[in-house]
């Protein structure tokens, strides 16, 4: 009957949620309270649960509601600084909810390198130096371009001239907020919010020993930047825990144990051989697995087969071994597949992984398996920026 009570009536809710929250204070300070306090207060709760087992009337339970809180008021012990305490203590409820949510189903990453491109794209950069017509947008069309595109800028200004002696490692001033400083002559600059590499992205140098820094005048631009953030994304760390990745699928994993890789970070690829099976890549820059040849009929290798005869800005290009590319770019990107004639066997327990910017990816053409146990999860949903790429997509 009480339930039925509790969905009717909103002082039967507020009473119930009451007499529950006294009975959790009285259980946390029972060690402070004295026997006769605590026997008070569970009288009280029990005339309280009386109240609303017989009656429906309101002002009876109203009555039985103040009884009850000046019997706690008396007995309980303060809290010194109640509201932080419980401000705090939500705060730990919040991240130990997030930390499990992250760590069972949902991961937030971003992309860091163009390896993927143009399924996924990774932070881009435009050194606006060289471009003197290109105008810098005003303050508040900047901050709609990053929080809508991702796009952002960096402008500054030699006040004096000077050489560049000094360039800092950024650091953290507020939570997500970075800076970095630098130094020209005798004058230093902060740059708020600076992309990853600013020296290789700005195309500056600083002194170095007795090699000698970037020199500027009086108004040159020191740092003249527009950068573009990587995509962001969710993983999808639950799917896995019920089956293997299938060929084709975006998989991110771990670095740990790769040693041609840097250790401890999160790398992204397209999984594209499964253990036992036998790899080579043609001259026509498709792969052959078993034998087989994949083509843009292979499922979630439709868009990386579309490819035209010549590589572009923005295309996809198939996978290229060794012999093509020395043909194409003269860049050392597959040592393990020289030529089509050249085949990988994929150890058990391991899988092949390659991006589909396959000109400029370091993947399992060069370190060779990937250990299952090193996947953590799927590309599953762009959330930012808002880019064409938003979304599930994602192919």
């Amino acid at each position: 009957m009480l339930i039925l009570k509790w969905f009717l009536s909103r002082t039967v809710r507020k009473a119930v949620d009451l007499r529950r929250h006294v009975r959790k204070l009285v259980n946390e300070q029972r060690d402070l309270l004295g026997n006769e306090a605590i026997a008070s207060i569970t009288q009280s709760c029990e005339e309280l649960t009386k109240t609303l087992a017989t009656t429906a009337d309101k002002e009876a339970i109203k009555a039985q509601m103040d009884q009850l809180v000046t019997v706690a008021d008396k007995c309980l012990k303060p809290y010194p600084h109640g509201a932080a305490r419980e401000n705090i203590k939500e705060l730990f409820v919040a991240a130990t909810v997030i930390f499990g949510f992250t760590t069972f189903f949902f991961q937030l990453t971003k992309i860091p390198t163009g390896s993927m491109q143009p399924t996924l794209y990774g932070i881009t950069d435009q050194n606006l130096k060289k471009e003197p017509v290109v105008q810098i947008p005003g303050a508040l069309k900047r901050f709609a371009l990053f929080w809508t595109k991702g796009v952002s800028y960096c402008h500054v200004t030699a006040r004096s001239d000077g050489m560049l002696e000094e360039v800092r490692p950024p650091r953290l001033v507020f939570p997500f907020v970075k800076i970095q400083k630098l130094r020209v002559g005798n004058e230093w600059y902060t740059v708020w919010l600076p992309p990853d590499r600013l020296e290789e992205r700005a195309r500056i140098k600083a002194r170095n020993g007795f090699q000698s820094g970037d020199t500027f005048r009086k108004g040159d631009d020191i740092i003249r930047l527009k950068v573009v953030s990587g995509d962001h994304l969710l993983v999808d760390r639950f799917t896995y825990n019920f089956r293997r990745p299938e060929r084709g699928e975006i998989i991110v994993f771990k670095t740990k144990g790769i040693s041609a890789l840097a250790q401890d970070q999160l790398y992204i690829k397209r999984l594209v051989a499964l253990p036992g099976e036998k790899v080579r890549i043609g001259n026509d820059q498709h792969l052959i697995i078993n034998e087989q040849r994949l083509d843009a009929a292979t499922p979630r290798f439709e868009n990386v087969y579309t490819f035209s005869s010549a590589p572009c800005d923005g295309c996809y290009f198939g996978q290229v071994n060794q012999s093509v590319a020395n043909r194409i770019s003269g860049a050392y990107l597959a040592p393990l597949f020289q030529d089509e004639t050249q085949s990988q066997m994929v150890e058990p327990r391991h899988y092949l992984a390659m991006g589909d910017n396959t000109l400029n990816s370091f993947d399992s053409r060069a370190w060779g398996g990937l250990p299952q146990k090193n996947v953590i999860g799927k590309c599953w949903f762009i959330y930012w920026p808002f880019t064409e790429r938003f979304g599930w997509g994602t192919r």
